[in-house]
């Protein structure tokens, strides 16, 4: 790796700024930018929309449905040589982005750090990282699968559409179950079980989350609503069975 590279991170909110501390911490330059940032974590300096924008490489940690207007309004201040990678929760919609709004000669990579502020509080060693190429050198994948290695992350490649068809299913799902959960307003009790206390933190876990985090993994990852009609299907099952037991039947 170059001595210090320039790394700029786009969105400061609460993953941006997790985010760029642990570049900061693995050697590199960071510069952040965020509309209301006022301070940045340890490490990391605080720029202008331009000086971000014209790092070496560059992370967009904004929502997935501001990502297209970001891009819109960002994209021609982007250098050819900059490296864009985003760090979407789901991974066909911004790749898709990436490859219709940022100029052709700028390579872009679709990442998908499957960790935040909560489960990355105790350091970030055997967690996963999903990693695919939209629009790059081989080297340029490579360099970044090696670096987020020597993170001791759990490094995945694989494609966009793998990604979101299996994240419906293990993200999507905690997120909704956590959300629906905190509708019942569970609490706390002398009766509580391991396996209750686990629930219990899926739902503070995923409720930490902005709230728009959950809607937007529920719309911008296209096998959403399959897993939501096979959650209900079972739901219905179960509750089926249990109305037969009751019946006598």
């Amino acid at each position: 790796m170059e001595a210090k590279m320039s790394v700029g991170v786009y969105g400061m909110g609460r993953f941006g700024s997790f985010w760029a501390k642990e570049l900061a911490k693995h050697g590199f330059s960071v510069v952040g930018y965020g509309r209301s940032a006022k301070t940045a974590p340890e490490g990391v300096r605080l720029g202008s929309e331009d000086e971000v924008l014209a790092c070496s490489v560059l992370f967009f940690c904004v929502s997935i449905s501001s990502f297209s207007e970001v891009l819109d309004r960002t994209s021609s201040r982007i250098a050819d040589t900059t490296v864009v990678m985003d760090t979407c929760s789901v991974k066909l919609y911004p790749a898709k982005l990436m490859r219709e709004k940022l100029p052709k000669q700028v390579q872009c990579i679709a990442t998908h750090p499957m960790f935040g502020p909560d489960s990355g509080k105790n350091g970030v060693q055997g967690l996963p990282l999903v990693i695919s190429a939209v629009r790059c050198e081989d080297s340029t994948l490579q360099f970044w699968v090696e670096e987020f290695k020597r993170w001791n992350l759990q490094v995945l490649q694989m494609s966009c559409d793998q990604h979101d068809r299996e994240a419906a299913w293990s993200q999507g799902i905690t997120h909704f179950i956590g959300r629906t959960l905190s509708e019942l307003s569970l609490g706390d009790t002398e009766l509580a079980t391991t396996g209750y206390k686990t629930l219990l933190t899926v739902m503070q876990q995923t409720c930490n989350d902005p709230l728009q985090l959950f809607y937007d993994l529920q719309r911008y990852n296209p096998y959403a609503r399959q897993m939501r009609m096979g959650l209900k299907g079972a739901l219905d099952t179960v509750m089926d069975a249990l109305k037969k037991q009751e019946e006598g039947r």
